[in-house]
């Protein structure tokens, strides 16, 4: 019951009966509905947990997934100690918002420690500070870490866009291989990066294509001149 109205008795009574609170407020109804919404909101948004690792690399929120044991801590550990933060790790605990918006966040047992195989739990802002983590951050890009395998299909222009589907919301996927030598973690700032570029409007990957079908177009009529002035005896 908003702007302070007294309820009906009633509706008191049947609200006794059925075990159901009556809220009174002065508030008006506008106002009320404005303050309560993000509660509800957040309440009944729909959520998951997954098993990987998030990180927030130059803004944009990275999940890393894979097996357990491929090195989805370490990557995501590298990446803090180089200036980036830690949302969550090992448990990402992943509610939707409005249509398309996903945010994760980790565990409120775990929120903030990191398990590093050979040295155990570590307290991530006690070590790197408290700049090193944050409380959330909206997904935008999932990173799949698989085994090396040199009879997979790797993608390599990035034409070919993989997506994943978590809470009905698609997401790019981009695959990487891992084999000796192979520095992830710079990868994943490329990663970041890129997506970055691309929500700007900059695809380098269709760039570079639309400049290989205007060079083999241009020379496809370079080709056809000549051919017609060999061909011309006059």
């Amino acid at each position: 019951m908003t702007k302070g109205l007294q309820p009906p008795e009633e509706l008191v009574t049947l609200a006794a009966v059925k075990g159901i609170a009556v809220i009174r407020t002065r508030l008006k109804t506008d106002e009320f509905y404005r303050r309560l919404k993000p509660f509800l909101d957040d309440a009944f948004a729909p959520s998951t947990t997954i098993h990987g690792s998030l990180a927030d690399v130059f803004g944009v929120g990275l999940l890393f997934r894979g097996r357990s044991g491929i090195g989805k801590s370490e990557c995501v550990l590298d990446l803090v100690e180089r200036g980036h933060r830690l949302v969550a790790d090992d448990v990402v605990r992943v509610t939707k918002r409005g249509n398309d918006v996903l945010l994760g966040q980790g565990h409120e047992v775990s929120r903030h420690y990191m398990e590093i195989r050979g040295v155990g739990l570590i307290d991530i802002p006690a070590i790197f500070g408290i700049r090193a983590v944050r409380q959330q951050k909206r997904i935008e890009v999932v990173v799949e870490l698989e085994e090396w395998d040199q009879h997979a299909v790797v993608e390599r222009t990035g034409l070919d866009v993989k997506t994943t589907t978590i809470l009905e919301v698609e997401l790019p996927k981009i695959t990487v291989f891992l084999n000796p030598g192979k520095n992830i973690t710079v990868i994943a700032e490329v990663i970041a990066l890129n997506h970055l570029l691309r929500y700007s409007g900059i695809n380098a990957a269709e760039a570079f294509n639309d400049r290989l079908v205007r060079r083999m177009k241009n020379a496809a009529a370079a080709s056809n001149i000549r051919e017609y002035l060999q061909e011309d005896n006059e």
